[in-house]
């Protein structure tokens, strides 16, 4: 029997909601507990326990249960991997078996003959399965045991053989692939490969806090090898090592398509290399999912709908900037208004937006892109970013012919993005005339809603001038499988506003200080501070006041 009909026939699930989830499957490639899982229609274990009760079999979770390791070792990491399924105790002569397919019984006998010895079927979650997997191969285990990464002296030479050959061998692509996929299933932004003289460590970007991906050790020798074949994907020049690369891949995975940033530096030990992942496939987030309070959404939602000025978000790298300006320009994009971006990579797809790609192979820059589309007769123009004085002058020439300009700055607050755009020579009255608001933002993790708990503060934890809600309780970041321990999974927007005034005009024509511009928005109540949003999150109990105050006391 199918594992849908099972759960048909055990009330789990309707016949409409295994039909909406077939349909995810195939479109996307996923399992179908895991489609029923993504779309919140059943939990991965809640279907995994149906699947076992209605086979007899028992369910077990492994994060809960002594694993024998001489029991992981009769098995060769080629068949786990290959077969997903973990071997992990041994009862009365029999070797228990943990898998999340437990239907397909090809290849269970191939376990048998390995071991030596007959095995019995426990069913567990695949999420709990994999966690082991990783912990006790590494990602891409089975591919670095294929390529004969041993300790041998034979193997050695295999493996300076294999650096040497072209880096599209098959086995060095799943490799790559491996990696890759890994980080996209952990939810990572970036990967970050690490060469050093015994070790290549490959490092991952979750929630914004870098993680060890769990690679085994024998990956350093691969390390020529994995760099040639992310190269070769990205178009750049494999045989160049004494120069920093640039490139793109595209890259796709279970019906979505991830553009992946590269940048491949030369190091004392090889070369380094990072990626960005971004998803090219993934849904345009609206203004109201972002997570902004109504005290900034209200007046935010003001600011993008003017008819001309500039419109500035700020905040560091991966603060979250490019989603907001996405979110407003799909709000008040309509067939009416013509709307004209310039974007350094163009990240997402909006529809209705004439989206132009930087190319500075070219020239196309952000600068002769924002020059060329002003004889494009837009109403909306979002830039990227100002990244220096000729840029600024284009935005600010623009906002002054009759053009809403959005773009985002790098700076630490909303008022010092008026005293940097002053810094880059833009004349006091032009950026006093122009600028009509300043969005600076950060991205806090969210605490995870399967393990965190509400207790109440410890002394000295909170603030004064934070205001809890009435129970006068806080979160705690405990820590499970779902989060890999971490306590949070997910990030929530923290936002600061600064409406500009005639206040805050007048500092700037007076090319006051970033301090004096704030208070002057302050006194005239025009301005909602990144403080005051991240205890807001706090009272809500959407993140810790550890998070919040590491993330905004800088600020």
């Amino acid at each position: 029997m199918a594992l849908g009909a099972i759960l048909l026939s055990q009330g789990l699930i309707s016949d409409e909601q295994l039909a909406h989830a077939e349909s995810e499957r195939k479109r996307s490639g996923e399992r179908l507990e895991q489609a029923l899982a993504r779309l919140g229609i059943a939990s991965s274990e809640q279907t995994m326990r149906a699947l076992a009760q209605e086979l007899a079999l028992p369910f077990v979770r492994l994060d809960e249960t002594d694993i024998d390791d001489s029991a992981v070792e009769l098995v060769p990491p080629r068949l786990v991997f290959r077969l997903r399924a973990l071997p992990f105790s041994r009862s009365n002569g029999r070797l228990l078996v943990a898998t999340s397919d437990p239907l397909r019984l090809d290849g269970f006998e191939q376990i048998c003959v390995a071991a030596g010895m007959p095995i019995s079927l426990v069913v567990v979650d695949d999420i709990d399965l994999g966690v082991q997997i990783r912990t006790r191969f590494g990602v891409a285990g089975d591919v670095l045991e294929a390529l004969g990464a041993g300790n041998d002296s034979s193997a050695d030479s295999r493996v300076e053989s294999a650096e040497s050959e072209d880096a599209s061998e098959a086995s060095v692509v799943r490799l790559v692939n491996d990696l890759l996929v890994e980080a996209i299933r952990e939810r990572a932004t970036d990967i970050h490969i690490e060469p050093y003289e015994h070790e290549l460590q490959v490092r991952y970007r979750i929630d914004g806090v870098m993680s060890e991906a769990g690679v085994p050790a024998t990956i350093h020798r691969f390390r020529h090898a994995i760099t040639s074949r992310l190269k070769i994907m990205a178009n750049l020049n494999i045989s160049e090592k004494r120069r920093p690369q640039d490139g793109r891949i595209t890259f796709r995975q279970k019906g979505q398509e991830f553009d992946l940033r590269l940048s491949v530096i030369p190091m004392l030990h090889g070369e380094g290399v990072v990626l960005r992942i971004l998803s090219k496939s993934a849904a345009l987030a609206g203004l109201d999912e972002l997570g902004m309070p109504p005290s900034i959404l209200a007046p935010w939602c003001e600011l993008v709908a003017n008819p001309h000025g500039i419109v500035l978000v700020t905040g560091p790298t991966g603060s979250g900037k490019s989603t907001t300006l996405y979110a407003s320009l799909t709000r008040i994009v309509t067939g009416e208004v013509k709307a004209i971006t310039v974007e350094d990579p163009v990240e997402y797809h909006v529809p209705g937006v004439n989206q132009i790609q930087v190319n500075h192979a070219v020239g196309l820059d952000f600068a002769t892109g924002l020059r060329a589309i002003l004889r494009h007769d837009p109403d909306i123009i979002m830039i990227g970013e100002i990244r220096d004085a000729e840029t600024a002058n284009a935005a600010v020439q623009a906002s002054l012919t009759g053009h809403l300009v959005l773009s985002t700055l790098h700076t630490n607050d909303a008022a010092t993005a008026a005293t940097r755009l002053l810094d880059m020579g833009i004349e006091p009255f032009l950026v006093a005339s122009t600028v009509e608001g300043v969005l600076a933002q950060r991205l806090l993790r969210r605490v995870c809603r399967e393990c965190s708990v509400a207790r109440p503060p410890h002394a000295g934890e909170i603030p004064p001038d934070f205001v809890l809600a009435q129970d006068g309780l806080v979160a705690e970041a405990v820590g499970c499988r779902a989060c890999r321990g971490s306590g949070y999974r997910g990030r929530i927007g923290c936002y600061e506003l600064l409406v500009v005034d005639e206040s805050v005009r007048s500092e700037i024509m007076k090319r006051t200080s970033s301090a004096a511009i704030s208070a002057a928005a302050k006194a005239s109540n025009r301005l909602t501070s990144l403080r005051d949003s991240a205890a807001e999150l706090v009272a809500a109990r959407m993140t810790t006041a550890a998070e919040a105050l590491g993330s905004v006391k800088a600020s």
